[in-house]
């Protein structure tokens, strides 16, 4: 029995590789929704078969416009209508957002249920500092661009979470190895499936691996976050003389170790001799 869903825009995540991983919301939507708004109908076929189910497609890709978006809006306002990507969350690094934006400004109603994504399967398997990430899409294809891009976002005090294709993964790894020197990388591919890989070390050493080992399909890369050059003396000098003047060496050292990762212990007894 289908479920009785309300009309609006439904945005629903499928599964990026292993069948296994769609919700039992997302089957129960996608059985009671009028139509599904896809990237694909061939990947989206497949999956509804798998499921036992028979929709009405319709594509909504990359070259969607107004006109396709008015259609679709035009549906959701008297029907349920869901939204799906090829593969993970809908929105994340494709079309989907106009779609969204569009509907909340028409005033309809929108759902998103959650679901996987490959950014944040990735992000879990690295290693790498989870607390704060950014994730920036695709690399451009250019090499002026995509080490401009890099540079831009060198700063960040966070992990950041690229897409990338496997035959653009070299060059990605190359300008990663030139513009984020120094910085622990891990490469993702084949996520939730039978060959899943997570490889992690300097951009140059997973670069000759993978040129050992052409990989295939979509790839998540994940640089770690710019590291903090370690304090010098005459740094730390200058950080306990400007605590001196409003605290006592005790707190003066217990800031400045908070501050630079230097033993508080050594910290107090500069400050004592500073005081």
């Amino acid at each position: 029995m289908e479920q009785q869903l309300s009309p609006g825009l439904y945005i629903v995540a499928t599964p990026i590789g292993n069948l296994g991983d769609i919700t039992l919301r997302a089957i129960d939507t996608l059985r009671g929704a009028a139509a599904i708004a896809c990237e694909d109908t061939r990947i989206t076929g497949k999956l509804l078969h798998h499921l036992g189910l028979e929709k009405r497609m319709i594509r909504y890709d990359d070259h969607a416009g107004e006109n396709d978006r008015a259609r679709l809006l035009a549906l959701a306002a008297e029907a349920p209508v869901a939204l799906v990507s090829d593969a993970g969350t809908p929105l994340i690094s494709d079309p989907g957002f106009r779609l969204v934006r569009a509907a909340r400004e028409a005033g309809i109603a929108v759902t998103s249920l959650p679901g996987p994504s490959a950014a944040v399967v990735a992000l879990t398997l690295s290693g790498l500092p989870s607390d704060r990430f950014l994730f920036a899409g695709f690399l451009p294809a250019k090499d002026k661009a995509r080490r401009d891009t890099l540079a831009e976002l060198a700063a960040v005090p966070a992990t950041l979470v690229f897409y990338e294709t496997a035959p653009r993964l070299d060059d990605a790894l190359a300008a990663i190895g030139e513009v984020l020197a120094g910085r622990e990388v891990a490469v993702a591919r084949e996520l939730t499936k039978k060959f899943e890989e997570c490889r992690s070390g300097p951009a140059a050493d997973l670069a000759a691996h993978y040129r050992a080992h052409p990989p295939k399909g979509e790839i998540v890369l994940l640089v770690g976050p710019p590291v903090a050059a370690p304090a010098s003396a005459a740094d730390a000098d200058a950080l306990l003389r400007a605590e001196l003047a409003t605290a006592k060496p005790s707190q003066a050292a217990a800031r400045v170790a908070r501050a630079t990762g230097l033993d508080r212990k050594m910290l107090y007894a500069r400050a004592l001799e500073l005081k």
